[in-house]
């Protein structure tokens, strides 16, 4: 029997102790080593699962960005499109507001003895309140013809005459534009006055005329005789 004292016993159990925790940190290094030459052997392409991952969920992000970037982009230029558009494109209103009234002409009045033309017709010395002149001895067929009148964009609807008579004829004098031959646009009757220098101004009515005409006054009567004097006329609205 061995009769060896305790200390003995403790000193081989701790010397076997360290032996194996000497003998279990030589494999760790082992296995240590070889992890890290095993990385080392990895191909630089082969991209660990983390990364792979990391790398998948960046594009993700990276295209939703860009989608929600283009759609404001594009709602953004619709909006000012539109914008632009309802700036360009004004409404009837405001159109109409913008667009300048037409100027109304201020028609002069244009004494007869100043046509261009007087056809068949003769003046004198006129006792009318303004003195001056007058046409007179007009028989029909007779025309005074005033060249480039101007109208202006508001129509002219009516022309006052001032006429004398002392014919026991009826007569009419007419309103004519840019021929003697056309149609009539307004006329008056002429009756007896009281003498050829009692002076009356009467009214034609006349379709509306615009723009620039040669103005012509006709004189018709049922003969030759001579049946009106004219002093003046001017045309109105």
């Amino acid at each position: 029997m061995d009769h060896r004292p305790p200390s003995v016993y403790r000193t081989r159990s701790w010397t076997n102790r360290r032996r194996l925790l000497t003998a279990l940190g030589g494999v760790g290094l082992v296995l240590v080593g070889y992890a890290i030459g095993r990385w080392q052997d990895t191909p630089a392409d082969v991209v660990p699962a983390v990364a792979v991952a990391a790398s998948a969920g960046a594009p993700a992000s990276s295209t939703g960005t860009t989608s929600s970037t283009g759609t404001e982009s594009s709602a953004g230029t619709e909006s000012s499109t539109d914008g632009a558009s309802s700036a360009a494109a004004p409404t009837t209103e405001a159109a109409e507001a913008t667009t300048p009234a037409p100027v109304a002409v201020e028609y002069p009045v244009m004494q007869a003895e100043s046509a261009t033309e007087l056809a068949g017709i003769q003046t004198q010395e006129t006792e009318d309140e303004g003195g001056g002149l007058n046409t007179a001895w007009i028989t029909r067929d007779d025309h005074l013809r005033f060249d480039n009148l101007d109208f202006g964009q508001v129509a002219a609807t009516k022309a006052r005459l001032r006429l004398s008579s002392d014919s026991g004829v009826t007569g009419r004098v007419q309103i004519r534009l840019d021929s003697k031959d056309n149609p009539p646009v307004g006329e008056v009757s002429v009756s007896n006055t009281g003498g050829w220098q009692r002076w009356r101004t009467d009214t034609a009515a006349l379709q509306p005329i615009t723009g620039v005409h040669t103005v012509f006054v006709t004189f018709t009567a049922p003969d030759d005789s001579e049946f009106v004097n004219v002093n003046w006329l001017q045309f109105a609205r």
